[in-house]
């Protein structure tokens, strides 16, 4: 079998710089919130764009998957006379797997997009340059609001797509096999457990700062050309979702490992 070494060492560059890039937004993160009162509405306005104006697609895709898990799981497991253990595979699917993989998709798809594309454009007219030349830090002002922003987003929509997933399925439950509502959600809190709160919130965390930094490394890794833009965006959403998919694989298997 031959080794591309030259591709290798290419991946490798690129993570150990995006490490890199990361630990700096980190670190600048402590002197946003100490000083960052003008960059603050930055961190407003990003977390309307991403988790505000995502709700509709957000809840339409909930539904969905709550829909289709219940339609597809209640009438298999009745015929084993295992209808309790819909209540499993609704948090195994809504809450633990695939609510923060599809809130995170949504945000790449939305946000990677607008923030490469954003930045590229502010390098392309020198405006991070001007940022420079007046002693103020393009990381600080720029990058970290919108850091902050997308994970705050991810996470907050994380948790509004598990609600409303499990709300949907609620509704055709009532299909099949009718049930108080007390009754629906005691079942689900019975089998919801502090490590599956605890690795979907991880994920969303995780999700949301992988989203943002390769985002914001994208945009500003353009030189002079304005046709650099919408490839830069496009390269933020196909590296996120990429991101997010090793992301989630590492932790899932942690997870179940345990």
């Amino acid at each position: 079998m031959v080794v591309n070494i030259p591709f290798l060492m290419r991946i490798v560059d690129n993570t150990l710089y995006t490490l890199g890039f990361f630990t700096k937004i980190v670190r600048s993160t402590g002197y946003f919130i100490v000083r960052g009162q003008v960059a603050f509405k930055i961190l407003i306005m990003q977390i309307l764009f991403t988790f505000v104006e995502a709700l509709g697609i957000t809840s339409l895709l909930a539904v969905g998957i709550g829909v289709a898990v219940m339609g597809m799981g209640m009438p298999f497991l009745a015929g084993f006379s295992q209808e309790r253990l819909i209540y499993s595979l609704l948090i195994t699917c809504i809450t633990r797997e695939l609510g923060p993989l599809l809130a995170a998709f949504i945000i790449a798809a939305r946000s990677a997009t607008a923030i490469a594309t954003e930045m590229a454009g502010m390098v392309i007219s020198h405006e991070v340059e001007a940022y420079i030349s007046v002693g103020v830090d393009p990381i600080e002002h720029l990058a970290v609001p919108r850091f902050l922003g997308v994970t705050i987003s991810m996470l907050l929509l994380n948790c509004y797509f598990s609600l409303f997933g499990l709300g949907g399925s609620f509704l055709v439950t009532q299909l099949f096999n009718p049930v108080p509502v007390s009754v629906y959600f005691n079942n689900l809190l019975q089998i919801l457990t502090v490590p599956d709160l605890f690795i979907s919130l991880l994920k969303s965390i995780s999700f949301g700062m992988i989203i943002s930094t390769v985002a914001i490394i994208e945009g500003f890794a353009v030189e002079r050309a304005s046709t650099e833009i919408p490839v830069a965006g496009l390269r933020a959403v196909s590296s996120a979702f990429t991101g997010c998919i090793v992301m989630d694989i590492l932790l899932s298997a942690l997870y179940y490992s345990l």
